[in-house]
């Protein structure tokens, strides 16, 4: 992408760092001093397109891509209008329709395509849906009230967090103002020596450590009364009971016809030749050509052969050999029906 910078004085983000590009609803972009010097009496004419614009609707350009700018504002002001949600549709169907409906008209505001016709059918809607959009915008505006309420209560628990932590490290200086004064006076008081000072104010500081990370530790501990990190000997493990191995027993299926041919030979024999291909999407869904041709040959093929003498009975995979022979007996003198 080329370098941001205002078409009209041609200057660059590369030559001005602080360089502040605004844009309006034709998506073009210009900078701050063009927008001040051409909409000197609130309103002018786009020097790109022509089209007549107010310097209040003129907004800081958030991304590079002005093009982008455009087609967000462009929604914003659809979406206005067009605020039902998927609850006022009977079915899922008509909810993707009425969406597919707002992206056509963002995309035709956005490119300029049909821009009368479009607007038209903006039009129409807004009259023919006025309550609608009236009670969808009351009750957004509510969701908005609750939103606003949840953040300014986030924001004051974060200045109430961040107070705290200030005066938690307010204590600790404190506490090591006051462990340094208190070294100083027993050095230039104390009868005892400096050796011993020393080692006695060690000890208090090493013991003072040790209640805060107890009176830390307190504060982390589960519901159990286990403390995070640590073991009980009162926890005593579940006994894994030592059971019978499972075995894997693959499905015998009797086809009752002609033995269908494996995902090897579809992909080797030529069976995809006049197979559709899987797109991009279908396959990132799971699907493969090959498998849906292995499901549509087993279908052809199942039960073309005709048992009037044989009792069905359920599949064991303990009886795949005594099945498959009297299969293969049974199907030696019957003709074949696909060769």
């Amino acid at each position: 992408m080329d370098e941001q910078g205002c078409p009209r004085c041609k200057t660059t983000k590369y030559r001005n760092p602080s360089l502040k590009l605004m844009v309006n609803a034709c998506g073009h972009s210009l900078c701050e001093s063009c927008v001040e010097l051409l909409f000197v009496k609130g309103s002018g004419a786009c020097p790109e397109c022509g089209t007549p614009l107010r310097k209040s609707n003129f907004r800081l350009q958030i991304f590079e891509d002005a093009v982008v700018e455009k087609e967000i504002d462009i929604r914003k002001r659809v979406l206005r209008d067009f605020n039902k949600k998927e609850e006022d549709f009977p079915g899922l169907k008509e909810y993707n329709d009425y969406l597919e409906t707002i992206e056509t008209i963002v995309f035709n505001l956005s490119n300029q395509i049909d821009v009368d016709a479009t607007k038209k059918m903006i039009d129409q809607y807004k009259k023919d849906n006025k309550d609608q959009i009236r009670k969808s915008q009351s009750k957004m505006s509510r969701d908005e009230e609750f939103l606003d309420t949840l953040i300014e209560e986030e924001q004051h628990n974060a200045a109430v967090r961040k107070m705290m932590d200030q005066e938690e490290v307010k204590r600790e200086k404190a506490a090591k103002k006051k462990i340094q004064q208190s070294l100083i006076d027993d050095l230039m008081f104390s009868d005892m020596s400096a050796k011993d000072i020393i080692s006695s104010h060690r000890q208090n500081i090493q013991q003072q450590q040790e209640e805060e990370q107890e009176a830390r530790a307190a504060t982390t501990a589960f519901s159990t009364g286990i403390k995070i990190g640590q073991h009980s000997d009162n926890i005593h493990l579940m006994k894994q009971e030592q059971g019978q191995v499972f075995h894997y027993c693959p499905l015998i299926m009797e086809w009752c016809g002609p033995e269908p041919p494996t995902m090897d030979e579809i992909y080797h024999d030529g069976y995809l030749r006049n197979i559709r291909a899987a797109t991009d999407q279908e396959r990132a869904g799971g699907f493969r050509e090959a498998t849906a041709c292995h499901r549509a040959l087993q279908d052809a093929l199942c039960g073309l052969f005709s048992f009037p003498n044989i009792n069905p009975s359920p599949v064991k995979s303990g009886g795949a050999a005594a099945s498959s022979t009297a299969s293969s007996s049974s199907s030696s003198h019957l003709p074949m029906v696909l060769s």
